[in-house]
């Protein structure tokens, strides 16, 4: 579970950056067809400790030094790389969020892997190196076009006269559209930061509306995320049409989750969506009905915790 106090802008980036923006583009590669002695030389002159295997531009398989040495220990240096290379494979997609990427990393516990686009052509590698060093250049980026970058329009409440005023933002949300998953709570970040909220509040919004955006791509028919910003707390709502949840107090137990298996070796479904939700909230309620739908309406108080 996230704690408030540990949110850094470290974990926001997690959430926001896509696996194309920090992987290795330029990939060695090996072929079905090539012998596992000139796979020593490759590995060799590389430094490296595996390769993806590439037929005609589409990734067929991976093989690693492991399989090498005991290639070479059974005198079978001259047998094909396709004959030892595994074909079962864990790949991510280049549009993928690096938080997806990581939960794969603390699953399989592999050192790398092979980046594919919708088509399953080969287009990088990922190492958790590889993720360090995007963060940081990211970090960088920031800390140096931070002051330029910053657009406060927080005065926008005190030119407008009138006894309340809500600024109303609408996102749409897909079921199951991993491709555009984490699109909605990017903008609401980028709309609250030109309304000049403070980075740890924004850290806080962003990362329990993608946590709720996720909600609605995986368990439903889809739905919409609604943003109404208040000179004195921002609310986030977010509304599915259904199937609903059958029992809302287990749902709200940390480690609790209906997602099936497919949606689990996606990064997805570990049953700590809500908990992380209520732990960057002020308020939080969650409502169901079967049949018709959830609502979850989350509070973040601009007096409480903004970091102003």
């Amino acid at each position: 579970m996230i704690e408030r106090a540990e949110l850094t802008k470290v974990q926001e980036l997690v959430y926001e950056l896509r696996v194309e923006q920090v992987m290795t583009r330029d990939v060695i590669t090996c072929t079905p067809d090539q012998t596992m002695s000139d796979l020593k030389e490759v590995l060799r002159l590389n430094r490296i400790s595996g390769v993806p295997i590439v037929d005609q531009g589409q990734m067929v398989g991976m093989i690693s030094v492991e399989s090498l040495i005991k290639a070479l220990e059974q005198g079978e240096a001259d047998h094909l790389i396709g004959e030892k290379m595994t074909r079962r494979y864990q790949s991510v997609r280049a549009d993928d969020t690096l938080a997806g990427a990581v939960a794969l990393f603390a699953r399989f516990k592999y050192g790398r892997f092979p980046v594919v686009d919708a088509d399953g052509n080969l287009v990088g590698i990922l190492t958790q190196g590889d993720i360090v060093r995007g963060l940081l250049r990211q970090l960088e980026t920031l800390w140096h076009s931070e002051e330029i970058r910053r657009y406060r329009a927080s005065h926008i409440f005190e030119d407008i006269e009138s006894e309340q005023t809500t600024l109303i933002l609408r996102y749409h949300v897909k079921a199951q559209d991993f491709v555009h998953g984490g699109e909605a709570s990017s903008k609401v970040k980028r709309a609250l930061e030109r309304l000049g909220a403070h980075p740890q509040f924004l850290r806080r919004v962003s990362v329990a509306t993608y946590e709720a955006e996720t909600n609605i791509m995986i368990h439903s028919h889809g739905g919409e995320i609604i943003v109404e910003a208040q000179p004195n707390a921002i609310k986030v709502v977010a509304v599915d049409t259904g199937p609903g949840i059958e029992d809302v107090e287990q749902a709200l137990l940390a480690g609790y989750s209906t997602a099936p298996d497919w949606i689990r070796e996606l990064g997805f479904g570990a049953g700590m969506g809500l908990a992380n939700i209520r732990s960057c909230t002020d308020r939080m309620q969650l409502t169901s009905v079967m049949g018709e739908g959830t609502r979850l309406e989350m509070v973040f108080d601009l007096t409480v915790g903004s970091g102003e």
